[in-house]
Order: structure tokens, then C-alpha cells, then sequence
């Protein structure tokens, strides 16, 4: 259940601040609101939140530098606030690590739709904080569950990644990505698709999303190891 979730809010705006929070603690959601990024740092730190919302534009520290600051630090989910959907800070915030981005002004119920959304694929059943095991696509898995890929190895029970041998980190989103690609090596995976599984988008989403978190995996996984085909998607190289 949402009031088992405890949310990070990073805003500095006061009204859309306290709108916000009044507003997700109505569906049962535990907020910690902070008006800049330097004290939102420190409550993450203080509190480690299930989920954090960080407006782009705070004082102190912004939150494409707050996201990264965080992401050294844990896999916790993080959505951006902006603005402007064609702005270069959404980019910047899913470089950074975020995993997924909301357009201001935002209605409250799309939002609390995102984060659920985010929450189940962190492996939070409808939204809530139990941390059960999210279910993964099915892939034919050889060896106890472990696919191999030239010199990438997924262990889809243990969800570990392996790469010549050495653990590759991956936040939840890229392993969920990854899985998805791993599942049908060699089919050519649409990035609406890629949007319906991975992000639980039942609408048409921002495909950047996709685009980032796939250019975040590659740098991780090997750079040819996914192939781009133009016009159509990305599948993984068999």
C-alpha cells in the first residue's frame, strides 16, 4: 500500500511544494519535502527514501547534481520534475541516473501513476515498499538460469550481470531493460515496446527515455553488444 512508501520531494517552489505533498499524502504516501538540493541530499541520507522526486531547477544543489550524488549512493528509484519537456536538463536528469522524468505543471494523478508505475518495476507491488521479487520476462536460460553472450553472462535468478567475468552494476530500470533484450536475442525490440514493458507505460511515453537508458546500458554492457536498427528499435546481438 502507497502509505508504506515513503517519498522524497525536492522542490523549491513553496506552493507547488506543498500542493504536492498534500496531495501524495492524500493517497497514503509518507513525504519529506525539502526546498533546495544540499537538504534534500541530507535527508536522503537521513531518511533513505523507497522513491525520490527531484525538481531540476533547486538551489544549492540541482537535481541533475542530487541524482548523481544519489546514485552513488543507492539504486533508489529517482523521477525528475522539469519544466519543459524539450529541455536538455531531461536528458541531462536520465543521464545522471534518474529513471524516468515528469513535465511541469503535472496533474496529480499522472504523477502518482509514474510512481507506482517506477515502484512496481523496483519491485514494489502496487506501490507499495515490500520489497518482493519483480517478475522478469521469461528468457531459456541454460546454466542454472544463466544466459551467455560472448563475454556477458545474466544470471536471471540471482539478477547479477557478469561481464569477462567481473559484476556489472546496474540499476533495476537497465536490468529490467536488459532482461527484456536477453529474452528475444536478436529481435528487434520497438522503443514503445520497450516503454509499455519496461517502464509500464498503457500510453505513449517520451521515447528519450528509452534512448538514454540504453546508451547508460551500453556503456556498461559494451557499446556493440546492443545494435541500433534504424527506424525500428534496438535488439541485443545474439
Amino acid at each position: 500500500m502507497a502509505e508504506h512508501t515513503h517519498v522524497l520531494f525536492v522542490e523549491d517552489d513553496d506552493v507547488i511544494r506543498e500542493a504536492t505533498q498534500l496531495a501524495l499524502e492524500r493517497d497514503g504516501f509518507v513525504v519529506t519535502a525539502m526546498p533546495d538540493g544540499l537538504a534534500g541530499l541530507e535527508a536522503f541520507r537521513a531518511n533513505r527514501p523507497d522513491i525520490a522526486l527531484l525538481d531540476v531547477m533547486v538551489p544549492g544543489l540541482d537535481g541533475v547534481s542530487l541524482c548523481r550524488r544519489i546514485r552513488d549512493e543507492s539504486t533508489v528509484p529517482v523521477i525528475m520534475l522539469s519544466a519543459r519537456a524539450d529541455s536538455i536538463d531531461v536528458v541531462l536528469g536520465l543521464e545522471a541516473g534518474a529513471d524516468d522524468y515528469v513535465t511541469k505543471p503535472f496533474d496529480g494523478a499522472v504523477l502518482v501513476a509514474r510512481i507506482r508505475a517506477v515502484l512496481r518495476r523496483f519491485g514494489h507491488a502496487s506501490g507499495s515498499a515490500s520489497g518482493a521479487a519483480q517478475t522478469v520476462p521469461d528468457a531459456s536460460a541454460g546454466n542454472g538460469g544463466v544466459l551467455q553472450f560472448g563475454d556477458l553472462e545474466i544470471d536471471t535468478e540471482g539478477m547479477e550481470v557478469r561481464k569477462d567475468g567481473a559484476t556489472v552494476a546496474l540499476t533495476p530500470t537497465e536490468m529490467r531493460l536488459l532482461l527484456e533484450f536477453s529474452s528475444a536475442p536478436g529481435t528487434v525490440l520497438s522503443r514503445d515496446k520497450l516503454l509499455e514493458r519496461v517502464w509500464d507505460y498503457g500510453w505513449g511515453g517520451d521515447t528519450r527515455v528509452v534512448d538514454v537508458h540504453v546508451q547508460r546500458l551500453r556503456t556498461k554492457i559494451g557499446q556493440d553488444r546492443i545494435e541500433t536498427v534504424r527506424g525500428f528499435g534496438y535488439k541485443l546481438k545474439a
